[in-house]
């Protein structure tokens, strides 16, 4: 009789064990299928992109073998031998400058003053995550830039590679993201070009950046030879480009920025970013109303380009496992005109010499791309 109480109470507390086991929820379903990462990993914050060309950023000092004599301060240009050097110049504007501009501490301060305030439009006062820039003379004034004027920002030491371009400018990146690897420059192939045209050129600059999360975005910042060149200049330098891009892993984001010297009217008659940009990039002013005709303007013609472009190019796959990739987000391009100093007659208020007024003939062009 005990015996028989005894099992009595185990099959019991079997039962009651079953019906429990029976009753539990989905609970234990969620554990065996955890969510995807996708659906718990929150996306970083999106990364701002920003193009300018700052117009001649010269320090005061005279390099060698640049043709930097216009950026230097009155009391060194009393020499015969600059004065020889400047009368040789053939347009009359340019030799003016060349002897009688007064580059001095004074405007250069003023100079990388607007330019930071420029700057520091994008970000909430911090500026972009990478900046591409042109006409920057040495990676020694742009440091000052960055340490003196644009301390808020975060930047890591600029990125500058010296080129061939005869009056020394050159193109450059500032970021406060990680950079991967070494920058590279890749002087332009132009065959058949004169030795006198190459020398009025810069290279593509390349560089690669760790984004958010630990995915890769190069970035080309790029200064196209100016208009008064042969088209098919620019072209070369189009091509070289895309072939950088085709080079890249499949799983590499990429774009290009920079002042692409393709006028309104050039792209009109020769269909240069139909040909060369959209079949392989994103061309992110023409993703929405940018607040602007242009980033540049031609009095002579009265005319507006977008000379200064970012084009972007997604990863070919996606940059992690949740099946995400970063793309261009919806709506975010803009130009960065809202400093007084940037805007004479609703038009870019190029830096004026002798009062060292506004700043800049071009207007920064800026998007952000986000991981979606």
């Amino acid at each position: 009789m005990h015996r028989q109480k005894i099992l009595l109470v185990l099959f019991a507390a079997l039962a009651a064990a079953c019906t429990a086991r029976d009753a539990q929820p989905a609970a234990s379903s969620s554990q065996e299928n955890p969510p995807s990462p996708a659906a718990t990993t929150p996306a970083p914050s999106p990364v701002i992109l920003m193009t300018f060309n700052v117009e001649n950023l010269f320090d005061t000092n005279d390099d060698a073998g640049k043709e930097d004599r216009t950026f230097l301060p009155l009391s060194l240009k009393q020499t015969a031998e600059h004065r020889r050097a400047c009368n040789k110049i053939e347009q009359t504007g340019w030799r003016d400058q060349c002897l009688n501009w007064d580059w001095n501490e004074q405007i250069l301060k003023k100079k990388m003053s607007v330019l930071a305030q420029t700057i520091l439009q994008a970000g909430d006062g911090r500026g972009p995550d990478v900046l591409a820039m042109q006409e920057v003379e040495n990676v020694g004034v742009l440091e000052r830039l960055r340490t003196e004027y644009l301390s808020t920002g975060g930047y890591r030491p600029a990125i500058l590679i010296e080129g061939q371009d005869e009056r020394g400018i050159d193109v450059a990146f500032l970021t406060r993201l990680d950079v991967v690897g070494q920058p590279t420059l890749h002087p332009l192939r132009l065959p058949g070009t004169s030795p006198d045209r190459v020398a009025d050129t810069r290279g593509i600059l390349e560089a690669t950046f760790r984004l958010p999360g630990g995915a890769l975005l190069t970035g080309y910042a790029v200064h196209f030879p100016a208009p008064y060149h042969p088209t098919e200049m620019r072209v070369a330098a189009y091509e070289q480009l895309n072939a950088l891009r085709a080079a890249l892993p499949a799983d590499r984001a990429a774009f290009a920025a920079g002042d692409f010297n393709t006028t309104s009217s050039e792209d009109r008659e020769k269909s240069m970013l139909q040909r060369f940009a959209r079949p392989q990039w994103i061309v992110v002013h023409e993703q929405g109303d940018v607040g602007g005709k242009g980033t540049n303007y031609y009095e002579r013609g009265d005319s507006w380009s977008f000379l200064d472009m970012i084009l972007f190019s997604p990863a070919r796959g996606t940059h992690d496992g949740d099946g995400r990739n970063w793309v261009v987000r919806d709506r975010s391009a803009r130009i960065a005109n809202k400093l007084a100093a940037q805007v004479h007659d609703a038009t870019p208020a190029r830096f004026r010499m002798p009062e060292g007024s506004g700043v800049s003939d071009h207007w920064p062009l800026l998007v952000a791309i986000e991981l979606k």
